[in-house]
């Protein structure tokens, strides 16, 4: 069963490298982006392809041993990492919590701030709330599609991991910027990703191994039980992370969120 679905991730991968040229990997640093990494790297090794570019989202409050994860992972895979993130907001603030007036931003971003629906007249710094997860990852990844004319981008998101991404298609389009999105392990459990991370001795951030079991910002995201990650097997995955986001998570999917 486990191959079964293995093999389906590669059917997907060799659509994507068939019909895109000019790809990128959204890499996180958590377990679902690292095992989507994996997968496109094993297909490109076999078929001997060049990988795409890795994208890694810095959204100014990430975990040190993420960090630490991806720049060992880049040094043993050799990997192209391109690092994107909100330049303007970051060189306004210090810590979570900061304030941010709206007016002293630059026009372009206070359009994409109306066209979220947010009205005040000062945004508080923090990646994990609704209107920071749109400015520090989604907006940031628009941008460098956008400019990079990416045709294709792969992202590890699931079936089972939240409700907003239940009819999630494996290869579906965008129109802002115009792009498809590739979901080479939507067809995984949770489970499966640990299983096929164990078996195969996929490297993953050490967080899981103290009680994380899903990766979101630092200030927002606490470990929810003293086992592994792998040895967790009641509640909601995404329980450690904030409610806010989780609870309009379609709404953000709708404006560009993975």
């Amino acid at each position: 069963m486990l191959e079964n679905k293995i093999e389906k991730s590669f059917e997907i991968i060799n659509e994507a490298f068939n019909r895109f040229k000019n790809m990128a990997i959204l890499w996180t640093g958590g377990k679902d982006s690292t095992l989507t990494l994996w997968l496109v790297r094993e297909y490109c090794l076999k078929h001997h392809k060049d990988l795409p570019k890795v994208v890694f989202i810095n959204e100014g409050d990430v975990f040190d041993e993420i960090l630490e994860f991806i720049n060992e992972l880049k040094i043993r895979w050799n990997l192209k990492l391109i690092e994107i993130k909100n330049e303007e907001i970051l060189s306004r603030v210090n810590k979570v919590g900061d304030r941010i007036d709206v007016k002293s931003l630059s026009e372009e971003l206070q359009r994409e701030i109306a066209s979220f629906g947010y009205d005040k007249d000062y945004i508080i710094f923090d990646p994990d709330s609704p209107i920071g997860s749109h400015l520090m990852k989604t907006y940031p990844l628009k941008k460098f599609i956008e400019q990079n004319k990416v045709e294709a981008i792969f992202v590890g998101i699931r079936w089972d991991e939240h409700e907003a991404r239940k009819h999630e298609r494996f290869i579906s389009y965008r129109e802002d910027p115009p792009h498809y999105r590739i979901h080479p392990i939507l067809h995984f459990t949770e489970r499966d990703v640990w299983d096929v991370i164990l078996k195969y001795n996929i490297p993953y951030c050490k967080l899981y191994e103290k009680g994380y079991r899903s990766l979101g910002t630092k200030s927002a995201t606490k470990p929810v039980s003293n086992k592994p990650a792998w040895c967790q097997n009641k509640g909601r995955e995404r329980e450690g992370r904030a409610k806010e986001k989780e609870e309009i998570m379609e709404r953000l999917r709708r404006l560009g969120y993975f």
